[in-house]
């Protein structure tokens, strides 16, 4: 059974907010771009490699590249990063017209999410898609997105054609380096007793069994 993922607190229209003028030609300072692990994003029921639309800065507004959704008008969208992000915002342009989907759902550090669990799960932050040609910024709740390793889209419907197509996803956040314990490995190719400590009472010389 689905649930219903209509909530006020954070879907609407009014929760998102229009590109805006950067002079930074790298576009704004907390954009995670150069931390997404692209060669690894992974898009189900779709028309072309979910990288494509992992674009830099200035490529946001590229409609030469893009995914588009097969079946029908769902599309799922795994992204990665290469470290932890603590993520503040999506960004979006999709369409055109009823080809731009009608809602997006966020999911963070599930690797395996299908089409059930999506439907099934509650997301942690799901807003409407506005129609229009340029980037849209929707705001995430920070203390929902702490500790993401990999963040999951999901779009479950157009807003009327057979397909749904994006052009370009990113994200504003603050990067850090995944913490890792090492892993020590200690091989022994030949055991000998040298190598042990010895037992006690066994101080003396060992006697070899007789021939």
């Amino acid at each position: 059974m689905s649930h219903n993922h209509d909530h006020g607190d954070n879907c609407g229209d009014h929760a998102h907010s229009h590109d805006h003028t950067h002079t930074d030609a790298g576009g704004p300072s907390d954009n995670v771009f150069v931390h997404i692990d692209r060669d690894n994003v992974v898009a189900l029921n779709s028309i072309g490699e979910g990288k494509v639309v992992i674009k830099p800065w200035n490529e946001r507004l590229d409609e030469e590249m893009s995914i588009e959704s097969d079946a029908d008008d769902q599309l799922i969208i795994r992204i990665p990063f290469t470290g932890s992000v603590k993520l503040r915002s999506l960004l979006l342009k999709s369409g055109p017209g009823e080809q731009t989907p009608a809602k997006v759902a966020l999911f963070a550090n599930i690797d395996n999410l299908d089409f059930s669990d999506a439907q099934d799960k509650e997301p942690l932050q799901q807003f409407d898609v506005a129609i229009g040609r340029e980037v849209g910024e929707y705001p995430l709740k920070p203390a929902k997105f702490p500790n993401v390793s990999t963040v999951t889209l999901f779009f479950p419907a157009s807003q009327g054609a057979e397909t749904t197509q994006i052009y370009y996803i990113g994200f504003l956040g603050q990067w850090s380096e995944r913490k890792q314990e090492p892993v020590i490995a200690v091989y022994e190719s030949k055991p000998t007793l040298a190598d042990h400590e010895k037992i006690q009472g066994t101080e003396g010389n060992f006697n070899m069994p007789s021939q």
